[in-house]
């Protein structure tokens, strides 16, 4: 890694053993396009390409690495993760989607989040965990999000080699004349049974969603939990949420024992049928109220199916803080300040906590560069706004081009016609000139912007530019936008 990693254009492959042959288990982009592929045998790999790289495979440390990306993600996505060997993870976000902006937006991050540590993946989402499987590796470009009543439809164009099946089984179906996952889905199960065996009528099964496949989380470390085992299996709402209030209340006496608050919560309830109901809940800031985390769960009661019966529930915080309370005032004189945190609790588990934010300035000149989003409950921040020229309130992104009339170049428009209205100038103030930030792009030294302030015969007031400075073609092209407005 780093200084000593090899150029992009040198292949490289991992040599491991398959019994008592020496074999690829894996090639990088440029030994691929030289023709070199997993399974090849490591003498043919060597023939065919001389100056090949090679670095022997360690399954024990990839497996490792592969627990702590699953442990990762169980913080970051889902209470319900797993490790897929030999390179990927499956995720139950069935009950923690809402958190990230719905399951696009999920997958986006997610690929996103590995981009940025140097992971190229391909993430999926279907409606069960076979077709995830097989989208994300087969069709995936980085990521997919299938409905759960099309998973049939996505997955039966796929290659055979998509079921999971081994190397054998996928041979011998070729050798038949299979070689998409429809036609073998269309056969008769019974002659398919006699000749390969049950595997491939149940990765069939487990694609089409006719059989379930469970999963089983990966085990977290010294994770502060509180656990519910009922002899007979519960299913009524009112009883799911009055065991949610015992293992809240048992959950905050340990973090309060240990001086914590919980940022995340995470309940698992385990059905007789071995699947797992999960929601999850996130907090602005550590907490553990006992009223208010309940509430939060609570409100979640309404998407946990609880089947035949629920066995046991889980409660734990897989992400907490150091929380010590302090006095809300020092004496009768101080202001009480008001307490958003539960209300910005409900909001973003409602709908998703990507979706709430509030506005940080940032030192730019550019309008749509002087601002960040910053989290709710963010400390204050050092920058601040410019008061001696207003700001709208609503940004448009990116500008609207508009058509205008103006007597002047430097003067204000007479009118402007925006998506389709024209509309007249009574009142205008301006312009105010932006000049490019030439330190940001060369294309920006002399880049020029005339901002008014203008309202129309409706009291609707608005802020357009043009760019250039009327004069100079380098500055600008002398064309006007409508870039946001007033209240």
């Amino acid at each position: 890694m780093g200084a000593s990693a090899l150029p992009p254009e040198v292949p490289l492959v991992l040599i491991g053993r398959d019994g008592r042959r020496s074999v690829v288990q894996a090639a990088d982009d440029a030994a691929q396009r030289l023709g070199l592929q997993a399974g090849m045998a490591a003498t043919q790999a060597h023939a065919l390409v001389p100056r090949l790289r090679t670095y022997e495979a360690e399954p024990a440390a990839d497996a490792s690495g592969l627990d702590r990306l699953a442990l990762w993600a169980l913080k970051q996505y889902s209470p319900v993760v797993a490790a897929d060997p030999p390179d990927g993870l499956v995720i139950d976000a069935s009950g923690a989607s809402h958190l990230k902006g719905g399951e696009a937006a999920m997958l986006v991050d997610l690929t996103d989040r590995l981009a940025a540590a140097g992971v190229r993946a391909r993430a999926a989402m279907a409606g069960t965990r076979g077709a995830a499987h097989a989208l994300a590796r087969y069709r995936a470009r980085p990521t997919l999000v299938v409905a759960g009543d099309a998973t049939g439809a996505a997955v039966a164009d796929l290659p055979i080699a998509a079921l999971r099946l081994s190397p054998d089984l996928v041979t011998g179906l070729a050798r038949m004349g299979f070689e998409r996952i429809g036609e073998l889905e269309a056969q008769p199960r019974a002659p398919l049974a006699l000749r390969f065996g049950p595997e491939v009528g149940r990765r069939l099964d487990q694609a089409f969603g006719r059989l379930f496949e469970p999963i089983t989380p990966v085990a977290v470390p010294e994770r502060i939990e509180a656990r519910r085992n009922f002899a007979e299996p519960i299913g009524a709402a009112e009883t799911i949420a009055r065991y949610i209030g015992v293992l809240v209340t048992d959950l905050c006496f340990t973090l309060e024992n240990r001086g914590l608050g919980a940022r995340r919560l995470d309940l698992l309830c385990h059905r007789v049928d071995n699947r797992i109901e999960a929601v999850r809940i996130g907090t602005a800031k550590p907490a553990r109220d006992v009223k208010r985390l309940t509430r939060l769960l609570g409100e979640r009661i309404e998407t946990i199916d609880p089947g035949f019966g629920i066995e046991r529930m889980t409660l734990s915080a897989p992400i907490v803080e150091r929380l010590d309370y302090r006095p809300a005032a020092t004496s009768l004189s101080d202001p009480a300040l008001p307490e958003v945190a539960g209300l910005i609790d409900t909001l973003a588990n409602r709908v998703g906590a990507d979706r709430l934010y509030r506005f940080a300035a940032v030192e730019s000149d550019v309008p749509e560069r002087s601002i960040r989003k910053i989290a709710p409950l963010s400390a204050p921040t050092q920058g601040r706004w410019p008061l001696h020229w207003p700001r709208p309130t609503r940004l448009l992104s990116p500008p609207e081009a508009i058509e205008t009339l103006a007597l002047l170049p430097d003067h204000p428009p007479v009118h402007f016609t925006w998506r389709g209205i024209r509309r007249r100038v009574t009142r205008a103030d301006g312009p105010e000139r932006i000049h490019g930030e030439w330190i940001r792009s060369d294309a920006e030294i002399f880049a020029v912007r005339d901002y008014f302030q203008v309202e129309d015969e409706a009291g609707e007031r608005f802020w357009l530019f043009r760019t250039g400075d009327g004069e100079n073609p380098a500055s600008g092209s002398f064309c006007w936008f409508l870039h946001g407005i007033f209240a």
